[in-house]
């Protein structure tokens, strides 16, 4: 079938496999250019690997430092007349690429929340890698199943206290209006940590831990995102942030325990703000990335997902070097984002932005690549008037 971008608000939902294939293969085109990471990761679980910084993670670690590779992720196969998901698609092509290297990789498509897909992962590291030096923690999941109680929580983008009004952006029409957005109840809450919280990273850290598959002075670390006062309302203090705030207390508990067994380390990594699947259904967040690309970018410090993971395992993880932690604790590859003259510069821009403007004061036009890119749409080199078949199977 011939596959074309179909664009509904915040998602598209097509996804064009030969597309997502280069797209992979761009960013590990990337990391291999850089040269090795030494002494990085020889065995790696990455828990959310088939988008954005868990993918990001995973290519690093294999085509950085030839490390073994689990890849956990909840995608969608196609169906008739249907493509599957991005993820889908992406985990394909990291796969082929990986194995075509001669780098093991192996592959869990089903819900990582579930006791189910722990034992499964816990089999295939038991059988086939041996223990786990590096785990990845990078899910993003609108809903949990609790596994011990079998209820369904789901997370909310909402402040706390007060509703929320601020500037937004369509980005697909291009039209800058105001937003205001409902505050939480507890029970939104409550339901946004046991999702997006620390509770499920610890829970794959125990079953690796019960089942003795954790390498002595193994790292785990999950992401997290802070950002500027302009989207603080509706992250940092909003429901996302009080999950963030329970992954921080997660990594301080799992860091103890791996040093209590081992000279292991846990934390979070703050990392940049970038077009992901995730981050295009938080409003504010949008516009704001379109500033910030536009600043950064004409700084010449501008970075994806790949860029930011390479650095993130060359120069704080890996390379004879240590993380550089900030006064909580966390690791700061946000550090570029959140220099002053940035934040600066978007503070300028942020008050003089409409929708007459939006093109000249933001780089919405590289937002909308970028998104694109995200489903395989856009890539240099594909023929998207050719025939492709959807139906790819997962290996």
């Amino acid at each position: 079938m011939i596959i074309k971008p179909k664009v509904r608000g915040f998602v598209c939902v097509t996804a064009h496999p030969t597309g997502c294939a280069a797209h992979v293969q761009e960013q590990i085109d990337f990391v291999k250019a850089q040269g090795p990471i030494k002494n990085g990761p020889r065995n790696a679980l990455i828990i959310g690997a088939s988008t954005g910084y868990g993918l990001g993670s995973r290519i690093a670690a294999a085509f950085g430092s030839g490390a073994k590779t689990l890849g956990v992720f909840f995608e969608r196969p196609s169906e008739e007349g249907r493509p599957a998901t991005p993820g889908w698609y992406n985990s394909i092509a990291f796969t082929n690429a990986a194995r075509a290297a001669g780098l093991f990789a192996a592959n869990i498509n089903g819900d990582a929340f579930s006791d189910d897909i722990k034992k499964q992962a816990l089999e295939i590291i038991a059988r086939d890698m041996g223990p786990i030096d590096l785990v990845v923690y990078s899910l993003a999941s609108p809903r949990r199943t609790h596994p011990r109680t079998g209820v369904v929580h789901k997370s909310t983008l909402q402040p706390l206290g007060a509703p929320y009004t601020n500037k937004t952006v369509d980005t697909d029409k291009g039209i800058v209006s105001d937003v205001t957005i409902p505050p939480a109840d507890e029970a939104g809450v409550a339901d946004t940590v046991a999702v997006m919280g620390g509770e499920d990273w610890e829970m794959w850290m125990q079953a690796l831990a019960d089942a003795k598959l954790l390498a002595p002075g193994a790292t785990a670390m999950a992401y997290s995102y802070i950002g500027p006062s302009h989207t603080w309302p509706i992250y940092k203090d909003g429901t996302i942030g009080r999950a963030k705030i329970d992954l921080e207390r997660a990594a301080r508990a799992i860091d103890a325990n791996l040093k209590a067994h081992g000279n292991g380390r846990a934390f979070i990594s703050v990392n940049k703000a970038l077009v992901t699947q995730a981050s295009s259904a938080i409003p504010v967040v949008p516009l704001y990335i379109s500033i910030v690309y536009k600043v950064m970018k004409e700084m010449g410090i501008h970075e994806g997902c790949a860029e930011q993971m390479q650095r993130l395992f060359a120069t704080q993880l890996y390379n004879g070097n240590s993380p550089k932690f900030d006064s909580e604790g966390r690791v700061r590859i946000d550090d570029w984002e959140m220099r002053a003259d940035v934040q600066a510069k978007v503070a300028e821009i942020w008050p003089q932005v409409t929708t007459e403007n939006l093109p000249q004061l933001t780089d919405i036009a590289g937002y909308r690549t970028e998104f694109l890119k995200l489903f395989g749409f856009g890539l240099p080199g594909v023929n998207y008037d050719a025939d492709v078949e959807p139906h790819v199977p997962l290996t």
